[in-house]
């Protein structure tokens, strides 16, 4: 009786061919999915730093018409505000006015944040009369009672500006809001001061 080999494994090849080929198969499925998904995240990151990125360079409001200069009479010394009207720009979303900062700034003086406070709901007569009002809607134009500047909606705003606001000085009001980049407005108090005079550049 002969004795049979058992130690031939021959057999064997066939079924460790295909179970290597299903593990590299399945590695090569995860690596992919692994792959894929980073790509995925990344492009997502990606999108969202171009968007937080366009959102901050794009103003959120502009000045509609001209830029006033204020004064209780004419002839006066210098300015005692500023008056203009400001709105969303194109594709603008809403500014919360409450959260907007205020600087003025001329070779003499700076007026930044805190001394402006937050805006209030004021007449010209508040600006006028040097009360604890130094900016706020004089008026609104098509719009709720809320302080969000909404797409369509329309303020007057007054910003009270120091006494070296004189005749023939330069100077920066820079309007910030909350998200997005500043918006400056550069002006020039005339030679002559009036009651109400258009600002120049």
């Amino acid at each position: 009786m002969s004795r049979k080999n058992f130690n031939n494994e021959n057999a064997f090849t066939g079924l460790e061919a295909a179970i290597v080929l299903i593990a590299f198969v399945v590695v090569a499925a995860v690596f992919s999915y692994v792959v894929l998904g980073a790509g995925f995240f990344t492009t997502q990151k990606s999108q969202e730093t171009v968007y937080a990125a366009t959102k901050q360079a794009t103003s959120s409001f502009e000045v509609i018409g001209s830029v006033y200069g204020m004064a209780n009479i004419s002839n006066a010394p210098y300015l005692s505000h500023l008056k203009f009207t400001i709105g969303n720009t194109a594709g603008g979303s809403a500014v919360d006015m409450t959260k907007v900062v205020v600087e003025y700034t001329d070779e003499s003086k700076r007026w930044y944040g805190d001394d402006y406070g937050v805006p209030q709901n004021i007449t010209e007569e508040d600006l006028y009369n040097n009360s604890t009002a130094l900016w706020g809607i004089l008026q609104r134009v098509n719009s709720d009672t809320d302080d969000l500047l909404e797409p369509g909606e329309q303020y007057i705003v007054g910003i009270k500006v120091p006494n070296t606001a004189t005749p023939g000085t330069s100077f920066t009001l820079t309007m910030q809001p909350a998200s997005g980049s500043a918006y400056p407005i550069v002006r020039r108090v005339p030679a002559g001061i009036d009651k109400v005079n258009i600002l120049g550049t």
